[in-house]
């Protein structure tokens, strides 16, 4: 055989264990590949010291209430445990349990019980325990209380010919601001400098008109997604692999404008290089992949599409109760503790 069969070989293994290739009618290399034994001339036994060397995390973007990192060198089960955890298993504080004193509006109590269980708290859950089954009394280190008082009155002062409600009626919009906290037991002593309320102010929770009015008293207690979705601390959590574009030869001049119209903006630069118009790939992180390019007879043969498999490009969106990074901390010390509780039991099972 020629010496390059054996390099083609090893390319085209290579390609297979990174990259997810992504072409006109499917997709290629989806599966993992990389257990003991499946590529000679391949050490695919599991390595802590390799692992460990492959592995990093780089933040890319952070903000108040989202947060973009990636993390290269791990498989697609742990990053989805990541997502799924954020999603499900962070705890939070929400409305549980609302007690209606009164309650003559439009909105029937349980529509309202549901809108104000929704509300996100900006309470640190990991201040409170969670609260026991058949407890139906909150205490001041599993429930935090909050009252909703409001009434609605004509404006005496209001113009005559005015039909705007803004003008005619005091208090005629129920917010998310008009929750106060109402400390329970020793809360105020526990928690001095606390400041318990609902993440955003201008919630809308009902319309009155006057002469209605909404009394109620709520109780806010520790829970995770997977019970109830008010719980969740993210807006959403996702993943994506990162791109990888490959030009397969050189493409200029109006094939370089049309290559470049297929992408995302930002992805393919057009260079000018001794009068020619050359396109080059710029960044292709930014990419969507809509697969645009192969519409293009001319084009469809000359880019390669694909995603570097382990990769992986996290968004994580915080509902503003927790910052984003504190979520991810947390996440992965619920993983860690899923980890060492599988790691008891396997110890405390006899063997056969």
């Amino acid at each position: 055989a020629p010496p390059l069969a054996p390099m083609a070989a090893r390319r085209s293994a290579d390609e297979m264990r990174e990259r997810v290739v992504l072409g006109e009618f499917g997709v290629r290399n989806v599966h993992t590949t990389d257990f003991p034994g499946n590529y000679p001339g391949y050490e695919d036994a599991w390595d802590q010291r390799r692992f460990e060397e492959a592995f990093r995390v780089d933040v890319i973007r952070e903000e108040e209430d989202s947060l973009e990192f990636d993390m290269v060198g791990i498989d697609a089960a742990i990053a989805n445990a990541f997502r799924r955890i954020l999603l499900a298993e962070v705890p939070t504080m929400a409305v549980e349990k609302v007690f209606v004193y009164n309650n003559t509006s439009i909105v029937q109590d349980e529509i309202l019980a549901h809108r104000l269980g929704l509300i996100p708290i900006r309470a640190d859950p990991r201040l409170f325990e969670y609260r026991n089954q058949g407890d139906q009394e909150g205490t001041e280190i599993d429930t935090l209380q909050f009252q909703l008082k409001i009434k609605c009155k004509r404006n005496p002062q209001a113009a005559k010919e005015s039909s705007d409600p803004d003008e005619l009626y005091f208090n005629h919009k129920v917010y998310s601001k008009h929750m106060t906290w109402v400390p329970l037991g020793n809360q105020t002593d526990l928690f001095p400098d606390a400041d318990f309320r609902p993440v955003h102010d201008d919630i809308l929770i009902a319309l009155l008109r006057p002469g209605q009015e909404i009394d109620v008293l709520m109780h806010c207690v520790k829970g995770i997604g997977k019970d109830h979705a008010k719980f969740s601390p993210v807006a959403t959590a996702s993943y994506r692999l990162l791109p990888d574009i490959t030009l397969l030869q050189p493409v200029e001049d109006e094939a370089a404008e049309t290559l470049q119209k297929c992408f995302s903006p930002g992805v393919i630069e057009v260079q000018n290089i001794n009068g020619k118009k050359v396109a080059r790939v710029a960044n292709a992180r930014l990419d969507t992949f809509s697969r645009e390019v192969f519409r293009h007879e001319g084009l469809k043969n000359l880019v390669r599409l694909a995603r570097v498999r382990n990769h992986y490009i996290f968004s994580v969106e915080s509902t503003g109760i927790l910052p984003p990074d504190v979520l991810v901390s947390e996440a992965i010390k619920i993983l860690m503790g899923k980890c060492q509780r599988f790691l008891n039991e396997l110890d405390s099972v006899p063997m056969e």
